[in-house]
């Protein structure tokens, strides 16, 4: 049985769109900033919205059963596309996020072994084992008054989790020059260029940000290195890069060269950490502007847990903390933008008077942070209400009105592992600190790529 808490003083968390529709310049303008701003709040409880940039159609879906027969019932007609292709190929390359067709369909059941749930009970053991390093670590700073980023620790958590787990490799020092590298690459590439929005042809060129460049360079030395030092061990590993490096095509025999196994891993690396790293940076802000949660929170994980280092078969009884940190991805979904590219016309709906045509090269948006705030499908949404995930009411909504890891064959492959490794750092970290929002901190989200905090989220860690 849950506890029943009172909602009616609860802060709500705002949308920092504006309340119009932006002009064409102000839009390509807003977008390579800060996306989640071009959207006005009369878009959340619409079913589509059509914008025309230049020459490029646009088509954000907010209706659960078509964001259904987007995701998982016409793969082959909403394709990744060529937006995609050209923002994050030139660091991805041709990884499980940019690939399409019967080469991704391969490489997906290549990677998906070392995401099995049995696979997971033993990785549960690192992520605890880095969660511990991390409280390690902050007991020299508790009850000083010192403000940290939590941002920054979390990806430096998570950095370092993906490295052990799929890698079998303890980052060291090279993890903050890492971490910086990854941080220009995100920030460089996730802005939309102008030439891109406004659908002019692929043949004229595109330049990109030189610091973004060396970053680049940064990575795939890191990356490279690590599959040269495999390569030369004498015993294999049993991790995902052992998995990648043993693969061969059923066709020819052959296994990945090194550029496919370099796209591979810069994938799963940057992919695996960022997106945990932010929903747990959202979580310790919502429990903070919710002292009640957070009691909740604490008191399930000292009952629970007591002083033990939790492992995976203790994730099902915390049930307060999965529904804290499922409603977190709710308000701040880290993945909050899901773009498709239509190959030809299409029609949402059937053929009734609702249906929605969808033409021939637009890029259809489906939107988790729209779709996760659309007041049709969640009362208040704009409240933080942990109660919502409680099983009879998961069981009761729409599948695709909530969708944090996307959905269909193209869900994250990565799912069951980040909410394995947010659940268990949430609740070791809660049994053992409070964090506070630095005062007069300013918080507003910022999509790009990911759904970040602009400034960062400056936090005091006091001990229980």
């Amino acid at each position: 049985m849950t506890d029943v808490v009172d909602l009616s003083n609860r802060p709500r968390q705002r949308h920092p769109g504006k309340d119009r529709r932006l002009s064409v310049v102000e839009t390509i303008r807003t977008i390579r900033d800060n996306i989640i701003e071009v959207y006005p709040p009369y878009v959340f409880d619409k079913d589509y919205t059509f914008r025309r940039i230049g020459f490029q159609p646009f088509v954000l879906v907010n209706r659960p059963d078509w964001i259904h027969e987007i995701l998982v019932e016409k793969p082959d007609i909403y394709t990744k596309g060529r937006l995609n292709r050209r923002i994050l190929g030139p660091a991805l390359g041709n990884g499980l996020l940019t690939a399409e067709g019967t080469f991704w369909r391969r490489q997906r059941r290549i990677a998906a072994p070392a995401f099995h749930y049995k696979r997971l009970r033993v990785l549960a053991g690192i992520m605890a084992e880095c969660t511990e390093g991390l409280i390690e670590r902050w007991d020299a700073i508790a009850d000083t008054g010192r403000h940290v980023d939590i941002a920054q620790e979390m990806m430096r958590l998570t950095m370092e989790i993906v490295a052990r787990t799929l890698f079998s490799r303890d980052l060291g020092t090279s993890i903050d020059e890492l971490g910086k590298a990854v941080a220009t690459l995100i920030s460089s590439f996730g802005r939309t260029p102008v030439i891109e929005m406004l659908g002019l042809p692929e043949w004229l060129p595109r330049l990109r940000d030189p610091e973004a460049t060396r970053a680049l360079a940064t990575l795939d030395r890191m990356i490279l290195d690590l599959i040269e030092t495999r390569r030369a061990a004498a015993e294999p590993g049993e991790d995902l890069l052992q998995m990648l490096l043993d693969a061969r095509d059923p066709e020819t025999g052959e296994g990945m060269t090194d550029a496919q196994l370099r796209d591979e891993v810069v994938t799963l690396f940057a992919a695996g950490h960022e997106t945990t790293a932010q929903a747990l940076t959202w979580v310790f802000y919502l429990l903070d502007q919710h002292p009640d949660e957070d009691a909740l929170l604490h008191r399930e994980v000292t009952q629970m847990l007591g002083d033990r280092r939790p492992g995976f078969d203790d994730l099902h009884p915390l049930q307060r903390t999965r529904m804290i940190f499922d409603e977190t991805l709710r308000l701040y979904p880290p993945a909050f933008s899901i773009s498709r590219f239509a190959e030809k016309a299409d029609r949402l709906g059937g053929e009734g008077p609702d249906g929605l045509l969808v033409p021939k090269g637009a890029y259809v948006t489906v939107s988790p942070y729209i779709t996760h705030r659309n007041p049709k499908l969640w009362p208040d949404p704009e409240i933080f209400n942990p109660e919502r995930f409680a099983d009879e009411k998961v069981h009761a909504r729409h599948k695709h009105a909530y969708f944090p890891f996307g959905g269909g064959p193209r869900i994250c492959i990565g799912s069951g592992f980040a909410q394995t490794e947010g659940r268990l750092a949430l609740a070791m970290i809660a049994r053992r600190y409070r964090l506070r929002l630095k005062p007069g901190h300013p918080v507003m989200p910022q999509g790009i790529v990911t759904l970040r905090p602009r400034f960062g989220m400056k936090m005091s860690i006091e001990r229980r």
